[in-house]
């Protein structure tokens, strides 16, 4: 079976979005202190623009879209990500390690955000144009 680039980052991102709302403490503490308002406005947020670009990597017609969402998606949370180092940097060396690694391993979640909006632009292409009698590939 082959590998599924946007179906995988769908479910990936689906599972944060949703424990964005289920354990919102560990997510309100790595809000940047600098923005305004209140941390868990922006936890709830970013649940919902995991979830929404969940949903538009899981759907053909808006999977390129999804694709291109989420790697703007991973660059505006890059900040948080920051953040937690930062607060980490006199934690144990495992716990600081982790905080740190999580800082490269933005580049390939960003490379497999764009695989997956490459993938839905092939996908697209295949598809009917809607409202078509439906004699293309698919027909």
């Amino acid at each position: 079976m082959a590998l599924d680039p946007a179906r995988s980052l769908a479910r990936v991102l689906g599972g944060m979005g949703a424990l964005h709302f289920l354990a919102p403490e560990p997510f309100d503490k790595i809000v940047p202190r600098q923005l305004p308002g209140r941390a868990r406005a922006y936890t709830y947020a970013s649940g919902v623009a995991e979830l929404a670009v969940a949903a538009a990597l899981a759907c053909p017609r808006t999977r390129r879209a999804g694709g291109l969402a989420a790697a703007g998606l991973v660059a505006a949370v890059f900040p948080a990500n920051v953040q937690m180092a930062y607060d980490w940097r006199h934690r144990p060396k495992p716990l600081k390690a982790l905080a740190y690694g999580r800082l490269p391993l933005q580049v390939p979640l960003l490379a497999w955000a764009l695989l997956a909006a490459r993938q839905g632009a092939r996908e697209q292409a295949a598809l009917p144009a809607p409202g078509s009698t439906g004699s293309g590939p698919r027909g």
